[in-house]
Formats: structure tokens, C-alpha cells, sequence
């Protein structure tokens, strides 16, 4: 199990990239950042790193590509990807939206962004495995139960 939980931030706009890594550079304590320009890096930077679990920061349109495209390419090595994920959007129409429901991803933001808005989400994300860490070290018996999954 990995003993931070890194962040794959992916944008193919430079400047939105870049606002979105010096506001997690602000408040983000629980991993590293990684962030990406290029769906090609992006990508092989998860399957190289074999993250299992990370927290995705993805535009909606990816060029050619979008962020679902890049989730289901990783989907075998981070299968709790959607559920980690907040998708930002420069425009956040019914049709993203209901991409968003089938993925089964509840982070939708529409740029421009708000810092708090990607910091709640976040931290929303981040909370869940702050929430079964401290249960598993504090219930030994609930620690042994996942061990054996």
C-alpha cells in the first residue's frame, strides 16, 4: 500500500495547468504532484509508476482525447479512479454531466474555477482515505478483516 496518495493533474491548456498545481502546491500535504500538458505523458506516467491509487485532476477535453478516454486507459491498474477524480470543464453541459453520472465521478468543476472549489473537492477525495487509514490503525480486528479481502 502506498504510503502517500500523489495527485495526476492533466490539463492541455499550460496556464489553467499551471493555476490548478500552484494551488494544490498551497494547501496539499498527502503526496506529490504531478502535472501534464500531454494525454501521452500523463498516461505513461501512471502505467510506469503503477500508482493503484492517486487523486486525478483532468480537463474535460483533452485535444483529441478526453478524460474519459485517459480513465478508462488507466482503469486497470487504478480501479478507484473515477470515484478520485474531479473532471474541470469550460463548460459544464448536460452532456458532460451525465458523462460525469456513467463514470461515476461527483467532481464536476467548471472553469473559471474558484480555489475553494478545487480545494473542497479535494480534500472531500482526500478525507475518505484519511477516514479508513485511521480505522485500520485503531480497530485491529477491522485491519486484519481487509487483509484477508
Amino acid at each position: 500500500m502506498s504510503e502517500k496518495l500523489d495527485i495526476i493533474v492533466l490539463d492541455d491548456d499550460p496556464q489553467i495547468c499551471s493555476l490548478i498545481t500552484d494551488i494544490l502546491d498551497g494547501f496539499y500535504v498527502w503526496g506529490d504532484v504531478h502535472a501534464f500538458t500531454n494525454f501521452n505523458d500523463a498516461l505513461a506516467f501512471c502505467k510506469k509508476n503503477n500508482l493503484g491509487v492517486a487523486l486525478f485532476i483532468l480537463d474535460v477535453y483533452l485535444g483529441n482525447k478526453t478524460a474519459f478516454d485517459f480513465l478508462d486507459l488507466i482503469s486497470d491498474q487504478c480501479a478507484w479512479a473515477p470515484e478520485d477524480t474531479i473532471i474541470i470543464s469550460g463548460n459544464a453541459s448536460d452532456d458532460v454531466v451525465n458523462m460525469c453520472i456513467a463514470s461515476n465521478i461527483t467532481y464536476l468543476i467548471e472553469k473559471p474555477m474558484k480555489p475553494y472549489e478545487l480545494k473542497l473537492a479535494v480534500r472531500a477525495i482526500v478525507g475518505k482515505y484519511l477516514r479508513f487509514a485511521k480505522r485500520l490503525l485503531g480497530d485491529s480486528e477491522y485491519a486484519g478483516r481487509v487483509a484477508n479481502i
